[in-house]
């Protein structure tokens, strides 16, 4: 864009972050994870019961002078985030109940469209103190597409193998910083609201390839950078605190990216070539006449030469015969349907993935 400096990724850039996006290249960026001031309203300092005061959040950066003066920083900084995310970019904002639910209505109000708003369950939160409320043990994600018809990324089967094949679900229990991680200096926090490195791994796989590049307009001390850097992404950060910036270039400076970017991706089963069934017919993998069964045996039907099947009243493609045979409206006949390997049934769909590899 004429008269916009370039800020080429895996950059640390200290300023004002609405100053900088405008810098930014407009479309430039693929997906933007935000954690912006929470806008506590703390009047009081928090103490344990043994009278030791609480390392919390007391910097001059999360305090505003009232909830127009927060929202009048949000409205900014989102307009700057929608200026340089790409139209199929995804934005992700975390929060507490002290300021989510003003971010979220000033995102619809500016035409973002809500996608998940994610759970995050803190597995060890810090207690409530005073015994005056319940205890806070989780924050809130909301995650977002710049318009209602956008064609954003979502890496579903990514997500699906992290949770062991199952759907993952939109609460997701994961530890705070603590230990190791907690990054520390003189012995104190380096930053009061540090992220773990699970909540961005979990983000940034979830919704972001190799190559792309990740904006954190709250830098802070790096998570998303070094998150970023490890699964093969660029990343950007912007952040007003040079003590952040040095503890979170020290970190980053560490991390060893992975050499084979295959290893940061998981193929989409949308993306893959389809296959139908007659392909296994016509290349050998099945000869016609072959025996097909149901995991239990009560169903079976043979191979035609033109890739059909036929039982015993029902013949047609390995779904609608499927179907018949169970009475039920459809079937995923790559999985109904097995073949006897020695005494051992083993889906078909065994078959298709063989021969998709030899084709890719």
């Amino acid at each position: 864009m004429a008269g916009k400096s370039k800020i080429k990724p895996e950059r640390i850039v200290q300023g004002d972050c609405v100053e900088l996006m405008g810098r930014l290249q407009a479309k430039s960026v693929d997906v933007v994870f935000a954690d912006p001031p929470y806008n506590l309203q703390l009047e009081n300092a928090l103490h344990r019961p043994n009278n030791s005061k609480v390392d919390g959040v007391d910097a001059e950066w999360d305090q505003f002078a009232s909830f127009e003066t927060y929202d009048a920083f949000t409205r900014d900084w989102l307009g700057a985030v929608q200026r340089v995310l790409k139209d199929d970019g995804t934005l992700w904002v975390i929060g507490s109940y002290h300021n989510i639910f003003r971010v979220g209505a000033i995102l619809q109000d500016m035409g973002f469209w809500i996608l998940n708003d994610i759970v995050w369950r803190k597995s060890n939160p810090m207690p409530n103190f005073r015994g005056t409320r319940f205890t806070n043990a989780h924050e809130t994600m909301i995650w977002c597409s710049k318009s209602k018809d956008a064609k954003y990324r979502f890496n579903y089967d990514a997500m699906k193998a992290l949770n062991e094949d199952l759907q993952m679900r939109s609460d997701w229990l994961l530890p705070i910083c603590s230990g190791g991680e907690r990054l520390k200096r003189d012995g104190k926090k380096a930053h009061p609201t540090q992220k773990p490195e699970s909540l961005l791994h979990r983000v940034i796989l979830a919704s972001t390839e190799p190559g792309d590049v990740v904006l954190d307009p709250f830098f802070g001390t790096g998570t998303t950078g070094a998150v970023a850097k490890q699964l093969g992404r660029n990343f950007i950060g912007f952040e007003r605190d040079e003590d952040y910036i040095a503890v979170a270039k020290e970190r980053i400076s560490k991390v060893r990216p992975l050499d084979d970017h295959s290893l940061a991706t998981t193929p989409s089963k949308r993306e893959q070539p389809r296959i139908p069934f007659g392909w296994l017919v016509e290349r050998g993998l099945l000869s016609p006449g072959t025996k097909l069964f149901d995991q239990r045996r009560r169903h079976s039907a043979k191979v035609r030469a033109d890739g059909s099947i036929i039982s015993a009243d029902h013949r047609g493609s390995i779904h609608r015969v499927g179907a018949a045979v169970q009475d039920a409206p459809a079937c995923n006949g790559w999985q109904f349907w097995c073949i006897d390997v020695e005494g051992k049934l083993v889906p078909i769909d065994i078959l298709r993935q063989k021969l998709r590899a030899e084709l890719s």
